[in-house]
C-alpha cells in the first residue's frame, strides 16, 4: 500500500464525477434539470450504500447469543445514524422538487423504462429490515424482483431468508426477564390498572354531549377491539389467533417484553434498551416519511400518469407507504400505555435489581 495518498485519488473523484452522462445532451436536446435529477439520484444510492452497511452491522451484533450491555450503546448510535441518514434523504425531496413538473418532461421521456422501483439496494434494505415478500405490493402483477438484473433479483431474494433486524431485535427481546416473582405478578397488577384505564375513558365516552348516538357507538366498537386485544397479551393463544389473522407480527412473549421496556424505561437496566426501541420507531417513521414525500412529489411531478417503470405512478408509491411499513406492532403497543402515576410500583428488591449494580 502506498504511503501517501492524494485526495482526489483517494475518493477516486475521476471516476465519480465522470458518472454524470446526460441523455438530453447526447438526444441533442440539452435539458438542464437533467444534471439535478441525476445527482439526487446518485447520491441515495450512495446513502443507500452506507444503510446497508449500518444496518448489517447491526444485525451482526444481535446475532450473537448474547448482547453485552456495552455494546448496547453501539447498536443505539448505529440505529440512530440510520435515521439521520434517511432524514437527509428526506430533505433532498426539497432539492429535486426546484425542478418543476415542465422541467422534467423535458427528459422524462428519455429514461423509459428506468424507475427508482429498480433500485437493488434499496429492495436490499426493506429485506434487511424484515419486509416479507408477501408483505409486498404486486408491481404489473409481476414479482417485485423481475425489474432487476439477475444478480440483482438473486441478491434480494437471499436478503428474504437472511436474518433481518424484525428477527433479530424480536430474538433479543423473548430473552427479556419478565417483572414476575413469587411474592408480586406485575402482570395481573398492570391488567388492572389498564382495565380501569379503559373503563375510564368508556364512562367519558358515554357522557360526551357533542358525539351523536352514532359516532359514539362507532367509538364504542373502536374501543372493544382495543379491549379484546389487550386481553390477547394474557393469553398466548389468543394473542397468537390474532397473530395469525395478521393483527400482530412479533411474537407474545416479544409483545410483553418490549411493553414492559417502555413502561420501566426510566429504570437505569432498561433506560438503553428503551433508546434502542426509540431509535427502531424513529427509523420505521422516517422512512415512511421518505416514502410519503416520495409519493407526493411524483404526483407533484406527474399526476395521475403511469411511472416510467410501469407502475401506476404517484398511486402505488402512496400505497407502498403504509402496506410496506415493518414495525408497526411497536406502535400498536402504545394503545396500552398508561401514565406512569398509575404503573404497579415496583418492590424495592426489585427496583435494586433493575439499578446499576453500583448503587446496590
Amino acid at each position: 500500500m502506498k504511503d501517501k495518498i492524494e485526495y482526489s485519488e483517494y475518493l477516486k473523484l475521476d471516476q465519480l464525477l465522470s458518472c454524470h452522462n446526460l441523455r438530453s445532451d447526447e438526444a441533442g436536446r440539452p435539458a438542464h434539470d437533467e444534471m439535478l435529477f441525476i445527482t439526487v439520484h446518485h447520491s441515495y444510492e450512495v446513502w443507500f450504500k452506507q444503510l446497508l452497511f449500518e444496518l448489517n452491522s447491526v444485525i451482526k451484533i444481535f446475532s450473537q447469543n448474547k448482547v453485552e450491555e456495552r455494546e448496547m450503546g453501539q447498536l443505539v448510535a448505529r440505529l440512530q445514524r440510520m435515521v439521520e441518514i434517511l432524514k437527509a434523504l428526506v430533505n433532498q425531496v426539497d432539492i429535486l422538487e426546484t425542478m418543476t413538473p415542465l422541467d422534467f418532461l423535458e427528459f422524462r421521456d428519455l429514461l423509459y423504462p428506468a424507475s427508482g422501483f429498480q433500485s437493488y439496494q434499496f429492495r436490499l434494505f426493506e429485506n434487511r429490515l424484515g419486509l416479507k415478500a408477501e408483505q409486498r405490493m404486486t408491481y404489473n402483477d409481476l414479482p417485485y424482483h423481475s425489474q432487476l438484473r439477475p444478480h440483482q433479483a438473486k441478491l434480494v431474494q437471499e436478503a428474504e431468508t437472511a436474518p433481518s433486524l424484525f428477527e433479530s431485535l424480536q430474538s433479543w427481546l423473548e430473552r427479556t426477564p419478565f417483572l414476575q416473582t413469587t411474592d408480586f405478578d406485575f402482570w395481573a397488577l398492570y391488567k388492572s390498572a389498564v382495565s380501569d384505564s379503559f373503563d375510564f375513558e368508556m364512562k367519558m365516552l358515554n357522557e360526551n354531549k357533542f358525539l351523536s348516538e352514532n359516532e359514539k357507538q362507532a367509538n364504542r366498537n373502536m374501543m372493544n377491539r382495543m379491549q379484546d386485544s389487550f386481553k390477547s397479551l394474557f393469553d398466548e393463544d389468543e394473542f397468537n389467533k390474532q397473530k395469525a389473522a395478521g393483527d400482530w407480527r412479533m411474537s407474545h412473549k416479544a409483545a410483553l417484553a418490549s411493553l414492559l421496556i417502555q413502561l420501566y424505561r426510566d429504570e437505569p437496566v432498561f433506560q438503553l434498551p428503551f433508546r434502542l426501541l426509540t431509535s427502531v420507531l424513529d427509523l420505521d417513521a422516517t422512512l415512511t416519511q421518505w416514502r410519503y414525500r416520495h409519493a407526493l412529489m411524483a404526483q407533484r411531478m406527474l399526476g395521475r400518469r403511469v411511472g416510467t417503470g410501469g407502475s401506476s405512478g404517484s398511486e402505488y408509491l402512496k400505497q407502498s407507504t403504509e402496506q410496506h411499513r415493518i414495525f408497526t406492532d411497536f406502535y400498536r403497543l402504545t394503545t396500552f400505555f398508561i401514565p406512569r402515576s398509575k404503573l404497579p410500583q415496583l418492590p424495592e428488591a426489585l427496583k435494586r435489581r433493575l439499578d446499576f449494580a453500583y448503587n446496590n
